[in-house]
């Protein structure tokens, strides 16, 4: 992938991220290009969405190796996952709303192949009792990608401090809302 497409791939996800209906020519302006370019690039938004789809997958695929999910305490590797996450988390929270116009055969025999790595990483913590057994693993990675989604989502709205997306996840993810 060549500089230039992954530049207009993250600037491009970013305004999506805050304006998911936005057009092309929205999209172009707010990455400082021409519509031109972009079409040059992606034939339209469909095609814009799947390279994004297949960048948050190339990334994530990035962050289980940089997360070594089978080293150490299973609640360790999480707290590594979740660090990993977050420079994926804007595609994330972008994908979760744009999922009905993806879903190719390729993708999603890709985040299957994410999915089965980071349930892996419950069960083997259920397995130890690091992890509540009375919720199923494929539960907590979707429960895991939704609060990676919400964080990114919070931040780039401004509700949320940058600084703390991993503690809010980790937090939450293993501690509930219930007070002790």
């Amino acid at each position: 992938m060549t500089v230039e497409r992954e530049q207009l791939l993250r600037a491009a996800a970013e305004y999506l991220g805050r304006r998911p209906n936005a057009t092309q020519d929205e999209i172009a302006t707010a990455a400082g290009v021409s519509r031109a370019t972009l079409h040059r690039h992606f034939s339209g938004k469909s095609a814009l969405l799947t390279a994004l789809e297949e960048l948050a997958i190339s990334e994530m695929r990035r962050a289980l190796e940089h997360a070594e999910l089978d080293r150490g305490p299973a609640a360790e590797a999480l707290h590594r996952l979740i660090t990993a996450c977050e420079p994926v988390s804007p595609y994330l929270a972008l994908l979760y709303n744009q999922t009905q116009d993806l879903d190719t055969d390729q993708s999603l025999a890709a985040w299957a192949e994410i999915d089965a790595a980071i349930s892996a990483l419950f069960e083997r913590g259920q397995r130890s009792g690091e992890f509540r057994p009375d919720l199923s693993s494929a539960w907590l990675t979707e429960a895991l990608y939704n609060l990676v989604a919400g964080a990114a989502w919070a931040i780039q709205n401004g509700r949320v401090a940058g600084r703390d997306f991993h503690h809010n996840i980790v937090e939450l993810l293993l501690n509930g809302v219930q007070s002790s």
